[in-house]
């Protein structure tokens, strides 16, 4: 039996016109990821990343931080939703500054309402798949992790994929799945066991390698 870790990029650029980097603190959490498996002897049969800048960022930061040798494979699947797309398409008044309290509570709140509305297929997001076409590209990792590896797989994406992972695996409504994306931290830790049959959740949202005191400004979720 082995175990997929899968892994939420670290903090990124939120509130500014390229969302798609990692900030200064989301390289530090790579890092830290990365000398926390390297201490714990952990080592990886694959490396799968989704196509976007944060998902390669955080992996360079994790491979520095554990020496770890050897490339990802880019897998498609791992890609996140479009939040600005989905918000688009409710013809809504804009959320405000994501910089203070009021526009970063509205710009969730847009999102939640638009999450729902696409997984009812009520609205249909500029430049994205059906919701169920999501669900199949993401959980179509676990398959072919189950057909190609027998031990440990890192897998770096998003939050809307590994929750779409979780929520297959668990059966959780749509609405559940919502919640559990948007409760993702940044550098997380959510563990499958897999074998050649089946897969099964083993944890989710773990921050092992930020529990110490020392790392407790370190926890984010954006």
């Amino acid at each position: 039996m082995g175990t997929i870790h899968l892994v939420r990029h670290g903090q990124a650029s939120f509130g500014s016109d390229d969302y798609d980097r990692l900030s200064a603190l989301g390289w530090q959490q790579g890092r830290r990821l990365g000398e926390y498996f390297r201490a714990h002897g952990m080592r990886f049969d694959a490396v799968l990343t989704g196509t976007l800048r944060r998902h390669h960022e955080t992996w360079q930061a994790i491979r520095d931080g554990g020496q770890i040798e050897g490339e990802a494979q880019v897998w498609p699947g791992l890609d996140e939703y479009d939040s600005a797309a989905l918000i688009e398409a409710l013809n809504a008044p804009p959320p405000g500054d994501p910089h203070t309290p009021q526009g970063y509570r509205a710009h969730f709140r847009l999102l939640r309402d638009a999450l729902q509305q696409w997984m009812a297929g009520v609205i249909s997001p500029r430049g994205m798949p059906t919701y169920d076409t999501f669900v199949r590209e993401a959980v179509a990792v676990l398959a072919h992790v189950r057909a190609q590896y027998a031990g440990d797989v890192l897998v770096v994406t998003s939050g809307g994929p590994i929750a779409t992972i979780v929520g297959h695996l668990v059966a959780a409504s749509p609405e559940a799945t919502i919640e559990l994306n948007l409760r993702m931290r940044n550098t997380s830790v959510t563990e499958v066991a897999h074998t050649p049959k089946r897969c099964a959740l083993v944890s989710f949202n773990a921050l092992p390698h930020l529990s110490e005191p020392q790392h407790r400004e370190w926890i984010t979720h954006a």
